[in-house]
């Protein structure tokens, strides 16, 4: 984009208008009008001025597609290769977490990778928008650096115009991303908990080696003196499945076999004693050539479950809205309950919003009944024994609508978060665009740090909104929303001072002057 036109340019003669007329407007659009005047005042065709400036405005209108394809290229490679090295670090991050999950299972190494597999989808939906707000820095730095902006300026083209592609960019995101939160990425979440379990319920493989015991075998413990292949050497074999009886189990030889859901003992030339624990004299010894035990080991191999009991990170939206409607329905009920119950002691139709309010009735009916002298103490005790007995079920059932509350918020949460975190792709245009304008640094580094320190900031609200709004007082909207209009009133404000080319923040002691005002000090001369 930032390519000087040469002089060359100026004096070939031009095969034809068209050509001539796309010249003049490469002119024109990255060098202003002084520069396009004197480029037709040198070029040797000889066209009507009025056929120059037809062509050159319909060339700068035709290169306006160019520009906009020109910033989506920008920003596509930089997304990339930021999305790539984000990922790259939270997988490593997650994968050193995790590694202790594998140790010492006996897990082949399809299930591993299937389980690292699946947990990379809550890493891609946390690193997009990190790497949309990265790569605007990156591409409108890069540009700013350049002076390709400026030049883009100079022609008449306008910042909003320039932001224009970008936002197209970061809505084309926002809306791939909000596809993925909503069907892959709970999807990919249920099974990755599944598979977490199931390798969380399996015991350590069989490891066997020589001179130590093997505990992880059911109802069982085993020491061999060598092992090789399989084929074991002077096998000693001690059961613990009956309390009563002490088996030992001694052999010169054995062979191990597993199957998907078993344990095979092939023992060979042994014998087996027994004694019980209550009786000593009670004393057996039994002799083999070939004795074999079966030891069910389901626990020592992988069970994949198959259940439908999903948690709010790895429901759609339609599954979330049908639980929020299924609580809300369950605190009606409740709500009936209670009216019935107050209406049945207090004769009150009315259901009192809250437990505060409930209590109160219940203290202002309390101390009627109290204050009435026709009542008879023993009717005044049987209303006191109901009033009591309503009050227990009224706090029982405000618990639970308390209860059933959080459980509509905490879907309610998830719903607007698989939305806001999208959005945010649009806003971290917003705000990225006219900061890598300001700064006009390009780099990487200088981009990733001050994107980590705004995603940093934006995901401590947003953690912190989610937290407020799980609450049973909090407003999920507003929880979930309010980063996102932050970050909105602080992309404004940095797109408004971009486009009037001013610096948006001037800070100054209260000793500093200003430049305007040290301009209009002059020395004085004696």
């Amino acid at each position: 984009m930032g390519i000087e036109p040469t002089t060359s340019w100026a004096t070939t003669r031009c095969s034809n208008q068209l050509s001539y007329a796309h010249h003049a407007a490469f002119v024109l659009l990255f060098k202003g009008g002084q520069n396009y005047r004197s480029y037709l005042s040198q070029t040797s065709c000889k066209v009507p001025q009025r056929t120059h400036f037809i062509f050159a405005c319909s060339s700068v209108i035709f290169s306006m597609r160019l520009v906009s394809r020109y910033i989506i290229k920008e920003l596509i490679l930089p997304f990339i290769y930021s999305l790539m090295i984000i990922v790259m670090m939270l997988f490593i991050n997650f994968f050193l977490r995790a590694i202790d999950r594998f140790l010492g299972k006996g897990l082949n190494i399809f299930t591993i990778l299937e389980y690292l597999f699946l947990n990379l989808a809550w890493i891609l939906a946390l690193a997009v928008p990190m790497a949309v707000l990265i790569a605007t820095l990156m591409a409108f730095g890069r540009l700013s650096e350049d002076n390709e902006i400026n030049a883009m300026r100079a022609s008449g083209i306008g910042f909003t115009s320039i932001l224009r592609p970008a936002l197209l960019f970061g809505l084309f995101v926002c809306l791939s991303l909000t596809y993925f939160n909503n069907y892959v990425l709970p999807e990919m979440n249920f099974y990755a908990r599944l598979l977490q379990g199931d390798i969380h319920k399996k015991r350590p493989g069989l490891d066997i080696e020589p001179g130590h015991f093997i505990n992880n075998l059911p109802d069982y413990s085993m020491i061999i003196r060598q092992e090789n292949d399989g084929l074991m050497d002077d096998v000693r074999i001690f059961s613990k499945e009956n309390k009563e009886i002490q088996t030992s189990i001694y052999s010169k030889t054995g062979e191990l076999k597993t199957l998907d859901d078993a344990i095979i003992l092939m023992l060979y030339d042994g014998e087996i004693h027994e004694l019980k624990l209550d009786d000593y004299s009670n004393y057996r010894r039994i002799n083999f050539e070939r004795h074999k035990i079966i030891i069910p080991a389901d626990d020592l191999m992988l069970a994949r479950r198959d259940t439908s009991n999903r948690s709010d990170r790895e429901m759609t939206i339609p599954m979330m809205l049908n639980k929020q409607a299924n609580y809300k329905h369950r605190s009606e009920r409740v709500k009936e309950r209670i009216g019935r119950s107050i209406k049945k002691v207090i004769g009150d139709s009315l259901v009192p919003p809250s437990l505060a309010a409930a209590e109160l009735v219940i203290e202002d009916y309390r101390s009627t009944v109290l204050n009435d002298t026709s009542l008879v103490p023993a009717e005044q005790r049987r209303k006191e024994r109901r009033l009591k007995s309503l009050e227990r079920q009224i706090n029982n059932e405000y618990r639970l609508i308390q209860n059933y509350q959080k459980n509509q918020n905490k879907y309610w949460v998830e719903i607007h978060k698989k939305f806001s975190l999208p959005v945010a792709c649009i806003l971290f245009v917003l705000v990225g665009a006219p900061l890598g304008t300001l700064t006009r640094k390009g780099g990487f580094m200088m981009a990733i740090s001050m994107g980590f320190g705004f995603f940093l900031v934006y995901y401590i609200f947003l953690i912190g909104g989610e937290e407020m709004a799980a609450r049973e007082s909090g407003i999920p909207l507003i929880g979930m929303w309010t980063p996102n209009v932050i970050l909105l009133v602080i992309g404004i404000y940095l797109t408004l001072n971009t486009v009037r080319e001013r610096a948006p923040l001037q800070f100054r002691w209260p000793w500093q002057k200003t430049t305007a005002e040290d301009a209009s000090i002059e020395p004085k001369l004696n």
